[in-house]
Protein backbone atom coordinates (compact mmCIF):
# COMPACT_ATOMS: atom_id res chain seq x y z
CA UNK A 1 0.00 0.00 0.00
CA UNK A 2 1.05 3.79 -0.91
CA UNK A 3 2.40 5.62 2.33
CA UNK A 4 0.73 9.07 1.20
CA UNK A 5 2.33 10.89 3.50
CA UNK A 6 5.94 9.97 2.20
CA UNK A 7 4.81 9.98 -1.35
CA UNK A 8 3.14 14.01 -0.72
CA UNK A 9 6.50 14.82 0.92
CA UNK A 10 8.64 13.76 -1.63
CA UNK A 11 6.14 15.84 -4.15
CA UNK A 12 6.43 18.86 -2.19
CA UNK A 13 10.41 18.43 -1.61
CA UNK A 14 11.21 17.78 -5.67
CA UNK A 15 9.30 21.43 -6.49
CA UNK A 16 11.58 22.63 -2.81
CA UNK A 17 14.68 21.78 -5.17
CA UNK A 18 14.16 24.07 -7.85
CA UNK A 19 14.81 26.99 -5.21
CA UNK A 20 17.44 26.03 -3.17
CA UNK A 21 20.13 27.99 -2.79
CA UNK A 22 22.48 29.59 0.08
CA UNK A 23 19.83 31.49 1.89
CA UNK A 24 17.53 28.99 2.85
CA UNK A 25 19.72 25.46 2.24
CA UNK A 26 20.29 24.86 6.15
CA UNK A 27 16.79 25.29 6.68
CA UNK A 28 15.76 22.86 3.90
CA UNK A 29 18.54 20.52 5.28
CA UNK A 30 17.27 20.37 8.91
CA UNK A 31 13.28 19.92 7.75
CA UNK A 32 15.01 16.80 5.70
CA UNK A 33 16.91 15.46 8.23
CA UNK A 34 13.52 15.86 10.53
CA UNK A 35 11.75 13.88 7.81
CA UNK A 36 14.35 11.19 7.33
CA UNK A 37 14.94 10.72 10.79
CA UNK A 38 11.36 9.87 11.29
CA UNK A 39 10.41 8.18 8.14
CA UNK A 40 14.01 6.22 6.74
CA UNK A 41 14.39 3.33 9.08
CA UNK A 42 17.82 2.37 8.36
CA UNK A 43 18.77 5.76 9.11
CA UNK A 44 16.59 5.88 12.35
CA UNK A 45 18.22 3.09 13.58
CA UNK A 46 21.92 4.26 12.98
CA UNK A 47 20.72 7.48 15.16
CA UNK A 48 19.59 5.58 17.56
CA UNK A 49 22.59 3.34 17.62
CA UNK A 50 24.41 6.17 17.76
CA UNK A 51 22.57 7.83 20.69
CA UNK A 52 21.16 10.75 18.87
CA UNK A 53 18.79 13.21 20.04
CA UNK A 54 16.93 14.24 16.61
CA UNK A 55 15.82 17.26 18.74
CA UNK A 56 19.22 18.73 19.79
CA UNK A 57 20.34 18.52 15.64
CA UNK A 58 19.38 22.43 15.48
CA UNK A 59 22.08 23.25 12.58
CA UNK A 60 24.04 21.62 9.69
CA UNK A 61 26.78 20.93 11.76
CA UNK A 62 25.42 18.64 14.14
CA UNK A 63 23.49 16.38 11.45
CA UNK A 64 25.00 12.96 11.85
CA UNK A 65 26.21 11.59 8.00
CA UNK A 66 25.31 7.83 7.43
CA UNK A 67 28.06 5.75 5.96
CA UNK A 68 27.73 4.96 2.54
CA UNK A 69 28.66 1.34 3.37
CA UNK A 70 25.29 0.74 4.73
CA UNK A 71 23.94 1.73 0.57
CA UNK A 72 25.45 -1.82 0.34
CA UNK A 73 23.66 -3.99 3.17
CA UNK A 74 20.36 -2.26 3.29
CA UNK A 75 17.48 -1.00 1.44
CA UNK A 76 18.12 2.74 2.47
CA UNK A 77 14.73 4.10 1.94
CA UNK A 78 12.46 6.70 3.01
CA UNK A 79 9.01 5.06 3.47
CA UNK A 80 8.63 1.65 1.44
CA UNK A 81 10.79 -0.34 -1.04
CA UNK A 82 7.70 -1.11 -2.94
CA UNK A 83 6.91 2.30 -3.44
CA UNK A 84 10.14 2.66 -5.46
CA UNK A 85 10.04 2.63 -9.20
CA UNK A 86 13.55 1.03 -8.99
CA UNK A 87 17.46 1.33 -8.01
CA UNK A 88 20.50 2.37 -9.38
CA UNK A 89 23.70 -0.23 -8.77
CA UNK A 90 27.40 0.72 -8.48
CA UNK A 91 30.04 -0.23 -10.55
CA UNK A 92 31.73 -1.91 -8.18
CA UNK A 93 34.80 -5.05 -9.39
CA UNK A 94 34.68 -8.52 -9.78
CA UNK A 95 32.92 -10.02 -7.22
CA UNK A 96 32.22 -7.29 -5.23
CA UNK A 97 29.25 -6.29 -3.64
CA UNK A 98 27.74 -3.69 -5.28
CA UNK A 99 25.48 -0.61 -3.82
CA UNK A 100 21.78 0.04 -4.54
CA UNK A 101 19.51 3.25 -4.94
CA UNK A 102 16.19 3.31 -4.92
CA UNK A 103 14.61 6.09 -6.96
CA UNK A 104 11.04 7.21 -6.14
CA UNK A 105 10.71 8.54 -9.28
CA UNK A 106 13.61 8.45 -12.57
CA UNK A 107 11.45 11.35 -14.40
CA UNK A 108 12.87 13.88 -11.37
CA UNK A 109 16.41 12.56 -11.16
CA UNK A 110 17.14 12.61 -15.11
CA UNK A 111 15.48 16.43 -15.08
CA UNK A 112 17.69 17.36 -11.80
CA UNK A 113 21.18 16.05 -13.94
CA UNK A 114 20.24 18.31 -17.13
CA UNK A 115 19.46 20.90 -14.57
CA UNK A 116 22.72 20.98 -13.26
CA UNK A 117 24.46 20.35 -16.52
CA UNK A 118 22.69 22.93 -17.67
CA UNK A 119 23.75 25.10 -14.78
CA UNK A 120 27.66 25.20 -15.55
CA UNK A 121 27.40 24.60 -19.25
CA UNK A 122 24.45 26.10 -21.10
CA UNK A 123 21.67 24.41 -22.96
CA UNK A 124 22.61 20.61 -24.13
CA UNK A 125 20.64 21.64 -27.50
CA UNK A 126 23.98 23.29 -27.94
CA UNK A 127 26.11 20.03 -27.72
CA UNK A 128 26.51 17.26 -29.63
CA UNK A 129 26.60 14.38 -26.74
CA UNK A 130 29.47 11.59 -27.38
CA UNK A 131 29.73 9.11 -24.37
CA UNK A 132 32.35 6.70 -23.71
CA UNK A 133 31.43 4.18 -20.80
CA UNK A 134 32.82 0.93 -21.19
CA UNK A 135 32.17 -0.78 -17.85
CA UNK A 136 28.66 1.23 -17.39
CA UNK A 137 27.13 0.10 -20.30
CA UNK A 138 28.69 -3.55 -19.65
CA UNK A 139 26.22 -3.57 -17.07
CA UNK A 140 22.40 -2.43 -16.22
CA UNK A 141 21.69 -0.18 -13.82
CA UNK A 142 24.22 2.80 -14.01
CA UNK A 143 22.81 6.18 -13.02
CA UNK A 144 25.80 7.56 -15.54
CA UNK A 145 24.03 5.58 -18.28
CA UNK A 146 20.92 7.40 -17.44
CA UNK A 147 21.97 10.38 -17.28
CA UNK A 148 23.88 9.98 -20.71
CA UNK A 149 20.82 8.84 -22.22
CA UNK A 150 18.84 11.62 -21.26
CA UNK A 151 21.56 13.84 -22.28
CA UNK A 152 22.02 12.10 -25.70
CA UNK A 153 18.38 12.27 -26.48
CA UNK A 154 17.62 16.22 -25.33
CA UNK A 155 20.34 16.86 -27.64
CA UNK A 156 18.67 16.22 -30.07
CA UNK A 157 21.97 15.60 -32.70
CA UNK A 158 22.08 13.10 -34.98
CA UNK A 159 25.82 12.85 -34.24
CA UNK A 160 25.15 12.07 -30.21
CA UNK A 161 25.19 8.69 -29.58
CA UNK A 162 27.65 5.91 -27.36
CA UNK A 163 30.44 4.26 -27.49
CA UNK A 164 31.94 0.68 -26.01
CA UNK A 165 35.69 0.26 -27.69
CA UNK A 166 34.93 1.00 -31.09
CA UNK A 167 37.28 4.01 -30.78
CA UNK A 168 37.75 4.46 -34.69
CA UNK A 169 34.30 4.84 -34.99
CA UNK A 170 34.31 7.80 -32.14
CA UNK A 171 37.14 9.25 -33.77
CA UNK A 172 35.86 9.21 -37.48
CA UNK A 173 32.57 11.28 -35.80
CA UNK A 174 34.56 13.69 -34.31
CA UNK A 175 36.30 13.76 -37.63
CA UNK A 176 32.97 14.51 -39.00
CA UNK A 177 31.85 17.33 -36.35
CA UNK A 178 35.31 19.54 -36.61
CA UNK A 179 33.51 21.71 -39.27
CA UNK A 180 29.88 21.06 -37.57
CA UNK A 181 28.40 23.56 -35.77
CA UNK A 182 27.95 23.55 -31.57
CA UNK A 183 30.14 22.17 -28.98
CA UNK A 184 31.34 18.42 -28.41
CA UNK A 185 31.04 17.05 -25.10
CA UNK A 186 32.93 13.70 -24.97
CA UNK A 187 31.75 12.37 -21.89
CA UNK A 188 34.33 9.40 -20.83
CA UNK A 189 35.23 6.94 -18.50
CA UNK A 190 38.39 7.73 -17.28
CA UNK A 191 40.29 4.48 -18.97
CA UNK A 192 38.62 4.56 -21.85
CA UNK A 193 39.82 7.68 -22.70
CA UNK A 194 43.19 6.99 -21.92
CA UNK A 195 42.87 4.02 -24.13
CA UNK A 196 42.51 5.70 -26.99
CA UNK A 197 44.69 8.66 -26.54
CA UNK A 198 47.41 5.86 -26.32
CA UNK A 199 45.97 4.33 -29.67
CA UNK A 200 47.65 4.63 -32.58
CA UNK A 201 44.07 6.74 -33.89
CA UNK A 202 45.10 10.32 -35.31
CA UNK A 203 42.95 12.63 -33.39
CA UNK A 204 41.59 16.11 -34.85
CA UNK A 205 42.15 19.41 -33.51
CA UNK A 206 38.39 20.40 -32.36
CA UNK A 207 37.92 24.03 -31.38
CA UNK A 208 34.12 23.35 -29.79
CA UNK A 209 35.45 19.90 -27.97
CA UNK A 210 35.05 19.38 -24.45
CA UNK A 211 37.04 16.44 -22.81
CA UNK A 212 35.30 15.40 -19.79
CA UNK A 213 36.26 12.33 -17.52
CA UNK A 214 34.80 10.40 -15.04
CA UNK A 215 34.98 6.59 -13.02
CA UNK A 216 38.25 6.82 -12.71
CA UNK A 217 39.74 3.44 -13.84
CA UNK A 218 37.45 0.60 -12.80
CA UNK A 219 40.56 -1.65 -11.83
CA UNK A 220 41.50 -1.47 -15.70
CA UNK A 221 44.60 0.40 -15.64
CA UNK A 222 47.17 1.46 -13.01
CA UNK A 223 45.98 4.48 -10.42
CA UNK A 224 47.78 7.92 -12.17
CA UNK A 225 47.81 11.15 -10.29
CA UNK A 226 45.08 13.76 -11.68
CA UNK A 227 48.20 16.00 -13.45
CA UNK A 228 49.65 13.25 -14.97
CA UNK A 229 46.49 11.67 -16.33
CA UNK A 230 45.42 15.28 -17.57
CA UNK A 231 48.35 15.91 -20.08
CA UNK A 232 48.09 12.74 -21.43
CA UNK A 233 44.37 13.95 -22.79
CA UNK A 234 45.44 17.54 -23.09
CA UNK A 235 48.09 16.59 -25.34
CA UNK A 236 45.67 13.88 -27.45
CA UNK A 237 42.77 16.02 -27.55
CA UNK A 238 44.61 19.45 -28.19
CA UNK A 239 42.77 20.73 -25.40
CA UNK A 240 43.61 23.26 -22.93
CA UNK A 241 41.68 21.88 -19.91
CA UNK A 242 40.11 18.53 -19.02
CA UNK A 243 36.72 18.68 -17.35
CA UNK A 244 35.92 16.33 -14.59
CA UNK A 245 32.20 15.07 -13.22
CA UNK A 246 31.95 13.74 -9.94
CA UNK A 247 28.58 11.73 -9.04
CA UNK A 248 28.49 8.28 -7.68
CA UNK A 249 25.31 5.92 -7.52
CA UNK A 250 24.27 6.92 -3.81
CA UNK A 251 23.45 10.83 -5.22
CA UNK A 252 21.39 12.41 -7.05
CA UNK A 253 23.29 15.36 -7.47
CA UNK A 254 26.58 15.86 -9.59
CA UNK A 255 29.64 18.42 -9.86
CA UNK A 256 31.25 19.58 -12.55
CA UNK A 257 35.11 20.52 -12.60
CA UNK A 258 36.38 22.78 -15.82
CA UNK A 259 40.22 22.14 -14.99
CA UNK A 260 42.80 21.15 -12.78
CA UNK A 261 40.10 19.17 -10.54
CA UNK A 262 38.44 21.57 -8.78
CA UNK A 263 34.69 21.55 -8.44
CA UNK A 264 31.47 23.63 -8.31
CA UNK A 265 28.83 22.15 -6.22
CA UNK A 266 25.25 22.83 -7.12
CA UNK A 267 22.76 23.97 -4.79
CA UNK A 268 21.23 20.94 -3.66
CA UNK A 269 25.01 20.28 -2.32
CA UNK A 270 26.94 21.11 0.34
CA UNK A 271 30.77 19.67 1.29
CA UNK A 272 31.93 19.31 4.79
CA UNK A 273 35.31 17.48 5.68
CA UNK A 274 35.57 14.99 8.99
CA UNK A 275 38.75 14.17 10.56
CA UNK A 276 40.14 10.74 8.86
CA UNK A 277 40.82 9.46 12.37
CA UNK A 278 37.68 10.22 13.70
CA UNK A 279 34.80 10.30 11.95
CA UNK A 280 32.03 11.98 14.36
CA UNK A 281 34.62 15.17 14.47
CA UNK A 282 35.36 17.87 11.62
CA UNK A 283 38.83 18.02 10.04
CA UNK A 284 40.41 20.94 11.71
CA UNK A 285 43.80 20.27 8.80
CA UNK A 286 42.66 21.60 5.03
CA UNK A 287 41.74 17.96 3.93
CA UNK A 288 40.02 15.71 5.38
CA UNK A 289 36.90 12.75 4.66
CA UNK A 290 33.86 13.90 2.37
CA UNK A 291 30.51 14.24 4.09
CA UNK A 292 27.93 15.12 1.52
CA UNK A 293 24.48 16.63 1.85
CA UNK A 294 22.45 15.93 -1.11
CA UNK A 295 19.08 17.33 -0.91
CA UNK A 296 18.02 15.90 -4.28
CA UNK A 297 18.10 12.42 -1.98
CA UNK A 298 15.33 13.79 -0.35
CA UNK A 299 13.49 9.75 -0.71
CA UNK A 300 16.83 7.71 0.27
CA UNK A 301 19.45 9.56 2.81
CA UNK A 302 20.62 13.20 1.88
CA UNK A 303 23.28 13.02 4.33
CA UNK A 304 26.31 10.50 3.87
CA UNK A 305 29.86 9.87 4.86
CA UNK A 306 31.48 9.02 1.83
CA UNK A 307 35.07 7.16 1.63
CA UNK A 308 36.41 9.84 -0.29
CA UNK A 309 38.90 12.01 0.71
CA UNK A 310 38.97 16.24 -0.46
CA UNK A 311 40.23 19.41 0.65
CA UNK A 312 38.94 22.82 -0.08
CA UNK A 313 41.02 25.41 -2.06
CA UNK A 314 41.91 29.47 -1.20
CA UNK A 315 38.55 30.32 -3.72
CA UNK A 316 36.49 27.72 -2.04
CA UNK A 317 36.54 25.09 -4.93
CA UNK A 318 36.38 21.37 -3.96
CA UNK A 319 39.39 19.07 -4.76
CA UNK A 320 38.38 15.23 -4.71
CA UNK A 321 42.22 13.86 -3.62
CA UNK A 322 40.77 10.37 -3.97
CA UNK A 323 40.53 7.49 -1.50
CA UNK A 324 41.10 7.10 2.11
CA UNK A 325 43.14 4.04 2.73
CA UNK A 326 41.85 0.52 3.42
CA UNK A 327 38.36 1.83 2.15
CA UNK A 328 36.95 -0.28 -0.52
CA UNK A 329 37.55 0.22 -4.61
CA UNK A 330 35.09 2.38 -5.93
CA UNK A 331 33.98 3.90 -9.47
CA UNK A 332 34.76 7.60 -8.46
CA UNK A 333 39.03 6.60 -7.43
CA UNK A 334 40.90 8.86 -9.64
CA UNK A 335 44.13 9.73 -7.76
CA UNK A 336 45.42 13.33 -6.88
CA UNK A 337 48.09 14.72 -5.49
Amino acid sequence: MTNYKTTEYFKSFQQDILNIDENNFEQKALQLFRFQSEHNEIYKSYLKARHIDVSQVTDLESIPFLPIRLFKDFDVVSGKVEDFEGFYSSSGTTGAITSKHYFWSEEFYLKHALRLFESEYGLITNFHVLALLPAYLERKGSSLVSMSQHFIEKSASEYSGFYLYNQKELVDKLKALQNKPGKILLLGVTFALLDLAESNLTFPEIGQLIVMETGGMKGRRREMIREEVHDILKKYFSVKKIHSEYGMTELMSQSYSKGEGKYTLPSTMHVMLRDVNDPFAYSKRKHGGINVIDLANFHSCAFIETQDLGRFDENGYLEVLGRIDNSEIRGCNLMVN
